[in-house]
């Protein structure tokens, strides 16, 4: 796929490019980016251009991952960053961060709640998942703003720094943004006691 570019009422999305490995390299120093997200560590120049240069054009040529850089809908630094990854079973999975010195500005909420519109209404997507390690309260706050249910904790469900760990899990549904889904959904009615 061609990388898209998507807009909301204060954001621009569009595709990383080489140009922006610098700022990349900038966002994932901060130490909270480290501790919670599986980026090398310590984060080089080396890791920032081969992200921008040729992991994210490769995800989105192999139709596998679709990152976007998040910034000021007229221009401006990177806000954010968020992508959509690994499609199993008619279900992506999101994943996200802010930079540092922009955070509580609703800005992750807001390309969140893009991508996931953008995910159901173009990709056919049934389902989008949200995955964070136990404690990442700051993702936990923004998949719960975004409208995401949180479903329960998975045991030793993500590999971060040659451990597994614990991590909550969390869905949202087409109809949860009133859209429609390509298939019929059929919820599980309580066994009765």
């Amino acid at each position: 796929m061609e990388p898209v570019a998507l807009t909301t009422e204060r954001l621009r999305l569009a595709a990383f490019t080489p140009a922006g490995a610098g700022e990349v390299l900038a966002a994932c120093q901060d130490p909270e980016i480290q501790r919670w997200i599986a980026v090398p560590s310590p984060y080089e120049r080396r890791h920032a251009a081969d992200f921008a240069g040729r992991r994210v054009p490769d995800g989105w040529r192999d139709d596998t991952e679709y990152t976007f850089a998040v910034r000021p809908r007229e221009g401006g630094p990177l806000l954010a960053s968020t992508s959509l990854h690994h499609p199993r079973s008619g279900a992506w999975e999101i994943g996200f961060y802010t930079v540092r010195e922009h955070r509580g500005h609703g800005y992750a909420t807001e390309a969140v709640l893009a991508l996931a519109r953008w995910a159901f209404t173009e990709l056919g997507c049934l389902r989008l998942e949200w995955r964070a390690q136990v404690g990442n309260r700051g993702s936990r706050a923004v998949a719960e703003k975004a409208g995401f249910t949180v479903e329960g904790t998975l045991r030793a469900a993500m590999e971060h720094r040659g451990t597994v760990r614990d991590c909550w899990i969390g869905a949202l549904l087409p109809c949860d943004l009133g859209l429609p889904s390509r298939l019929p959904y059929l919820p599980a009615r309580p066994d009765p006691a």
